[in-house]
Order: C-alpha cells, then structure tokens, then sequence
C-alpha cells in the first residue's frame, strides 16, 4: 500500500474560526495577527495585506465574510459549503476559486481530496477548509521565513503551486507500485498482483477524474483575474498548470500500464491454469487402460483367466507396463507434452 504524508496538517489552536493569519509586509515577510484584530484589520502602511486561513465549519466564519468582507450570500454561502467542484470566476474586482488537494490525513485515501475556499480582493485573502490541509501551512511557512509571497497575486500562485506540486508524490508513487509488479517473476502473477493493479487502476482513474476539472479552474484564475492579479503573477499560475497538465500525463501513462500488465498477469494465469489442466489430463488418461484392465481382473466372479496362475499377476503388471510406454510414445508424437 502507498504510504501518505500524515505527520503535517493545518491544525492550530482555533481562535474563533480562524487557523491562523499573517499580515503580509510586501517585502516576503509576515506578522501574527489574532481573530479579534483581524476583524478590525486596515492596512496601516503602503503593500501591507490580510491573510486568515478559516475552519469554514466554525461559527462566525459565513457571517464575518459577508459583514467584513461585503462579500454577497450566495458567495459567502459557496464559500462555507461543501460544494468541492474546483470552479474560481471574478466577482467585483475579487477572485472566488474552490481548489482540491490531496488528502493525506490519516485513514484517507489520496483519491479522496481535500477542498480549500479562496477568496481575494487584492488587500485581503481568505482561504477556508474543513478538514486538515498542508498547503497553507507550507506557504505560511515561508512568510515566517521571510521569503514568502509579497502580494496577493503572489499569495495565490504560492498557494496553487503547493497544492499541485503535492500530487506528484502520490503519482509517483503510483508510477512506483506499477514498476515494482512490472519487475516480479511470472511465477509471481496471482490474484493478489490482480487485486493490487486493479487498486492502481482505481486510483489513477479518480485523481484524473478529481484534478481535470481543477485543471480548467486555474485555467479561469490566468485568465479572468482581476487587475491587481499581475503578469508575473499569471506566468507562474501557467507554470502551475502546465505542471498539473503532466500529472494528468502521467496518470493516464501509468493508467495505460497498468491495464496492460493487467492484461498480461491475466494471460500468465490462464496459461499456468491450462498448463496444470493438460498434466491433469495427461495424468488421467495415462491410467484410464489401467483402471480398466484393474477392474477388470478386480471383478469377484468365476471365469477369471489365470486366476490361479502364480505368475500371472506379473504378467498383468506387464502388460500394464507396455501400455504405459505406448502411451508415452503416443504423447511424445502428438506433443501432448510441450
């Protein structure tokens, strides 16, 4: 089985509905700031932007976007629902994005993914979850570093990046466990490898089928962005999604791979299973005479010829011997054998 990522997640102490949330200094940097400060938050210097990351499930969390934010209730509500579908559309000079990532929590599969809200005016981002979410911390990270996202066009491509560039490990990984079965002997093919590249199989099929449409919501992010979302900041988006572009490459690939050694596992079995069904038969038909001739001469009726002829049971054992040779001789012409 694949091994997940468990030892990050998002998790802080909650204050309210907030995770936690940085005030960016324009220059790579950032500041803690608390719920309460937040909601009151006005930039106090040229470059300086809101960053709170919100538990969407925590009450507080729709009402201070629309109050705070001025962001309407059907946005608002879109924002704290569980309505995954990645989507991102402009909104009043906003960006508005539902975006996927992996899910490495524990007992999840990858395939089941993790959805994080964005929402951005230029001068305040808010991104939401409901379960444990490694990306913002990473980027979050950074800031603490002091080498982080200096505006909010930066801020989004730095959160985008994260969340792609995590599912390479996962299909790489895939990659992996079709390399390994692909190099087992082929006495090695049973049910199980058939289990395990089904499993594969399965899994390429529902991340394609979760990360194509955030394919095509990055796409929406380049294109309608709004003004203060810079060119710089739309080149490192299409990086971005050139990148997701070769995941989708590359599980379609390992999809392909798969069904073929599926095929060829399957072949594997169906020749051992008629190879031991042809011994079986040759096996059969070898002592089929001799059953006859056993019963035969086993019969407890009077008439039997020989029957109290000392050396006739070694001429029955005989005569069975060179019905066995003949046999043998027949197989070899007809190469029953091979």
């Amino acid at each position: 089985m694949m091994m997940h990522d468990l030892t990050h997640n998002d998790d802080c102490e909650l204050d309210g509905p907030l995770l936690f949330g940085r005030v960016l200094d324009g220059r790579g940097g950032a500041r803690e700031i608390s719920w309460e400060a937040a909601r009151a938050w006005k930039p106090s210097v040229p470059g300086e932007m809101l960053w709170v990351h919100l538990c969407r499930t925590e009450p507080g969390a729709r009402d201070w976007l629309m109050e705070h934010c001025a962001i309407s209730a059907p946005t608002a509500q879109l924002l704290t629902s569980d309505a995954t579908r990645p989507r991102a559309f402009r909104e009043d000079g906003a960006l508005v994005a539902t975006l996927r990532g992996i899910n490495f929590n524990p007992g999840a599969e990858p395939e089941d993914m993790v959805s994080m809200q964005v929402w951005c005016d230029g001068t305040r981002l808010v991104t939401l979850r409901r379960a444990p979410l490694q990306t913002p911390r990473d980027t979050r990270d950074e800031l603490d570093a002091g080498q982080g996202p200096v505006d909010a066009g930066s801020l989004i491509t730095s959160l985008t990046k994260h969340l792609v560039g995590r599912m390479g490990n996962v299909i790489l990984d895939l990659d992996d466990a079709i390399d390994a079965l692909e190099e087992q002997e082929v006495d090695c093919a049973d049910k199980a490898m058939l289990a395990e590249i089904s499993r594969i199989r399965r899994e390429c099929l529902q991340l394609k089928r979760y990360m194509s449409p955030q394919h095509e919501a990055l796409e929406n992010i380049s294109r309608d962005a709004p003004e203060w979302f810079e060119p710089h900041d739309r080149r490192e988006i299409a990086e971005t999604i050139d990148r997701l572009r070769r995941y989708l490459d590359d599980l379609d690939i390992t999809t392909e791979s798969a069904l073929v050694l599926q095929d060829d596992v399957r072949a594997r079995l169906l020749e051992r299973n008629a190879r031991t069904q042809s011994q079986l038969a040759i096996v059969a038909t070898i002592f089929l005479p001799l059953n006859f001739i056993a019963g035969l001469l086993g019969m407890n009726v009077e008439g039997l010829p020989d029957a109290k002829d000392p050396a006739a049971f070694w001429e029955v054992l005989a005569i069975c011997a060179g019905i066995t040779v003949v046999q043998l001789l027949i197989f070899k012409k007809l190469r029953w054998s091979d």
